[in-house]
């Protein structure tokens, strides 16, 4: 299977998350948002500012590095957000929905949404702007830099 990459932009990470919260915006109000580090922060902030909710937790799940996958453990629980009833709970990303069952069973009241979600773990959220193919590898502004990328024909060769 060719793995597929889809780089995605500042500019285009705060379009995408305005039209999350645009979205959210009828789901509301809520108490506060809970943003699942640290691919959630920038989007929970955004969303945080376009929903006017000044209350924002964190919920820390390590399940992998960059080199090896692990069995997910909760380093850093959201302490005010009880069962989430009443709470927004953001990730960038929902992908093999590892991360997305520990923080359901956390915050089984949340609604959760993501900016991105691919096919196996799309069902696990309530809201999501875009869906990309599960084969395809999220680039995210934090793990970029700007550098020649070959046309897609030369890639392959």
């Amino acid at each position: 299977m060719t793995q597929r990459y889809f780089t995605v932009s500042w500019d285009q990470l705060h379009r995408d998350a305005r039209a999350l919260a645009w979205r959210l915006l009828e789901k509301g109000p809520f108490q506060g948002v809970v943003a699942i580090t640290r691919g959630g922060l920038i989007p929970a902030a955004i969303i945080a500012r376009e929903l006017d909710c000044r209350v924002i937790e964190t919920v820390s799940v390590v399940t992998y590095d960059e080199e090896h996958k692990g069995e997910p453990r909760v380093v850093k629980a959201p302490l005010a957000a009880g069962d989430g009833t009443g709470w927004l709970l953001i990730d960038d990303l929902v992908d093999t929905g590892t991360t997305a069952k520990v923080v359901r069973a956390l915050l089984p009241g949340a609604h959760f949404a993501t900016i991105y979600a691919k096919p196996v773990a799309k069902p696990l959220v309530d809201s999501f702007v875009t869906e990309v193919s599960q084969d395809t590898w999220i680039l995210f502004p934090w793990d970029t830099e700007v550098q020649f990328v070959p046309p897609i024909a030369k890639a392959g060769k």
